[in-house]
Formats: C-alpha cells, sequence, structure tokens
C-alpha cells in the first residue's frame, strides 16, 4: 500500500469519520466535503475546525443522544 493510500485509509476511517457521515447522508463525494473544508479553514483562520471537533464528538457518542425509549403513538393502548 502506497503511503498517500495509507494516510487517505487513516484519514478517512480512524480520524471519526466526520466527513465520510456527512457525505453519506447527503449524497456528495467525502473528497468534496474535505476541500471545501480545507478552504473554508484557509479564509477563516481555522474556525470550521471546532466545528468539526463538535461533530466528531457527537459521531463518537451518538448513542446518548438518540432517545432511549420509542415514542407511543396516539392510539396504542397500554
Amino acid at each position: 500500500m502506497k503511503i498517500s493510500e495509507r494516510l487517505r485509509y487513516i484519514s478517512e476511517k480512524e480520524a471519526y469519520g466526520v466527513f465520510s457521515w456527512l457525505g453519506n447522508k447527503m449524497s456528495i463525494k467525502s473528497s468534496d466535503i474535505r476541500l471545501t473544508f480545507i478552504y473554508i479553514s484557509f479564509i477563516t483562520f481555522g474556525s470550521p475546525v471546532l466545528i468539526y471537533v463538535f461533530m466528531a464528538f457527537i459521531l463518537k457518542h451518538k448513542e446518548y443522544f438518540k432517545p432511549k425509549h420509542k415514542k407511543r403513538s396516539v392510539w396504542e393502548v397500554e
């Protein structure tokens, strides 16, 4: 495996997978999202990094943010 392929694998799979997840949800290539993130980071002096860290935290702990119980319908009888 080439070094560039290994770095891409590490960045995509090991570094939280925020851009991969976002790309799957929005049907956009994750490489396009990464490029956009890099450009915006340079223009805004790195402030999107905070958004990335927040999204990584949410993705890592998303089971705590989901409702624990199933919502019942109005028509269900106990």
